[in-house]
């Protein structure tokens, strides 16, 4: 008896899977796919074109291959996705006794999606999902229910593009999207993940919802985001021949309201190079921000964005505009008594290399800058100031062309104070008003500029220091020049010696213009006088200038 129920239990199994297997053949669920488009078609906005339809009784799944969801006409004539297939769980007996669909989950296979960015700041998803929230009666008895437990997107694919176009487009992969019970009109948990160019990733989750009828892009979110081993230069967001290139980990806080978004984080660049001709920085770059945005101005506030490492700490202030072409700054720098010995290290990262084999030894830097202009042509001016501090390995008493070397700052140069005006643009670095005291030797100032190659052209006025070796030597013998000159007067202690710097700042070549001061300050007398106050003349130039 017990064997004879064992078989009937069997025989039922059986003739339930012979009864699941056999219903598809009976159902053409490929009858639905008009129905199916009409609804997704309504609920997103867009119109949706699947292929063949199929159904699956053991996953419960209706799926569909080669769907199509097309852009908004105002963007483009292309899909604005397209993918292999898309799975519909549905529940199957509303569906089987009843020809209701009720949507348990989507999962869309190996998406291509083309995003759009406007230069009135709209994207081309903003209008999706904008006829959801008032669906038709006709729409209602085909799905009754517009929540759905799951949304997948799986091993995705999105080229973010601008129109007009700015750059290269913008390329991400292996996209992962999943929204439990999604809906149109509630909040909703979601997560997102993806590879950027260049080996980096991205996750953001958090919660997002209801959606914006009226523009999706300001659908309300409070999120975590992510980013490891971002490359700017590998993502294509900025030009190889800009000079600037990091590797780049964020961790931050996103917050919008659909009309405001806030972000707060940390930022840890390695490699941190910002300039053409610069070099890496040997230490991570820590960057603490709070940002907010009014998406609707598309304006920004920075609240503060403190860069430091080590104990330099530098803090930035002031706001920001999008526009079409590019995002365009106003903003303010803040760094009062930097420690030189810890700024130096960044020094190559901007393209500045000190002189071969010295460096800079203890001291400040003090600055306060204006950031302004487009991100990659950005105009930087203020006033910059270095306080006692020493480059060593530099004896600048022995470098300075057309006077015999006379030494005196052997082991290095200690500078008292090094000021300027500075005006930094992607055409030229100008610095104006110089003023520089090294005690062993004098002062000088003047102006001068370093070319985007990074080639030096300044011109300078010495005043040597009578109270020093170097300065007693070089003002007697200019006193003994203007005296035969007849000019006593005007010696290089009063009106000093034109300098004219030239080189890179690796290499800079220092010249004493003795011709032009000579000029200057023997008002043609040198060329009246008698041969023999000549040969005297001669004699102490070749002393004191070596020529």
């Amino acid at each position: 008896m017990q064997r004879r129920w064992i078989k009937v239990a069997v025989a039922a199994v059986v003739l339930v899977i012979v009864v699941f297997a056999a219903v598809p053949f009976f159902i053409d669920a490929d009858t639905f796919r008009p129905k199916v488009q009409d609804q997704l078609s309504s609920s997103l906005g867009r119109k949706v074109e699947l292929g063949h339809l199929s159904l699956s009784l053991f996953t419960g799944s209706l799926i569909a291959e080669n769907i199509s969801v097309a852009d908004d006409p105002a963007f483009a004539t292309t899909p604005f996705l397209q993918a292999k297939r898309l799975k519909i769980g549905i529940e199957v007996g509303p569906f089987l006794f009843h020809r209701l669909i009720r949507i348990t989950n989507l999962t869309v296979d190996s998406p291509e999606i083309q995003l759009i960015h406007s230069e009135k700041g709209a994207w081309n998803f903003s209008s999706l999902g904008g006829a959801a929230a008032s669906p038709s009666p006709r729409q209602e008895s085909i799905f009754p229910d517009l929540t759905v437990g799951e949304v997948k997107i799986k091993s995705g694919k999105a080229t973010i593009y601008s129109a007009p176009a700015v750059g290269k487009p913008f390329v991400c992969s292996e996209i992962t999207l999943s929204l439990r019970q999604f809906s149109f009109t509630r909040s909703f948990p979601f997560e997102l993940s993806l590879k950027l160019p260049g080996d980096g990733t991205f996750k953001l989750d958090g919660m997002a919802g209801p959606v914006s009828q009226t523009d999706a892009a300001k659908t309300p979110f409070n999120a975590t985001l992510q980013l490891k081993h971002f490359d700017p230069l590998a993502a294509g967001l900025v030009e190889p021949g800009e000079g600037i290139s990091m590797l780049a980990d964020f961790n931050a806080q996103l917050a919008s309201d659909g009309t405001s978004l806030t972000s707060t984080g940390k930022i840890v660049a390695s490699k941190l190079q910002l300039a053409r001709g610069g070099s890496p920085a040997p230490q991570p770059v820590d960057v603490d921000y709070a940002i907010s945005n009014n998406l609707a101005e598309r304006t920004g506030r920075v609240s503060d964005l403190l860069i430091h490492t080590g104990s330099v700490a530098v803090h930035v202030k002031g706001g920001y505009k999008s526009t079409a072409q590019a995002i365009v700054l106003d903003l303010h720098l803040s760094a009062p008594d930097l420690p030189i010995d810890q700024l130096e290290q960044l020094l190559p990262t901007v393209g500045v290399h000190l002189p071969s084999g010295s460096r800079l030894k203890g001291g400040t830097l003090t600055t306060s800058l204006t950031i302004t202009g487009p991100v990659s042509a950005t105009v930087i001016g203020g006033p910059v100031e270095i306080d006692h501090t020493q480059l060593s390995g530099f004896d600048l008493g022995s470098r300075i062309g057309g006077i015999n070397p006379l030494g005196g700052t052997s082991g290095g140069t200690d500078i008292e104070k090094l000021s300027t005006e500075l005006h930094s643009s992607p055409q030229s670095t100008q610095f104006d008003n110089i003023y520089g005291s090294v005690p062993k030797i004098g002062t000088a100032s003047g102006s001068g500029s370093v070319s985007p190659s990074g080639a030096l052209d300044f011109q300078l006025v010495a005043r040597f220091n009578n109270a020093t070796p170097v300065g007693a030597v070089v003002n007697s013998g200019m006193n003994v020049v203007g005296s035969l000159l007849g000019n006593s007067s005007n010696t290089a202690a009063n009106n000093g010696i034109p300098l004219t710097i030239t080189g890179t700042t690796s290499n800079p070549s220092i010249h004493a213009n003795i011709g032009s001061m000579l000029k200057q300050n023997a008002g043609g007398l040198l060329g009246g006088s008698s041969g023999q106050q000549k040969n005297s003349t001669t004699s102490v130039l070749k002393g004191l200038f070596g020529k």
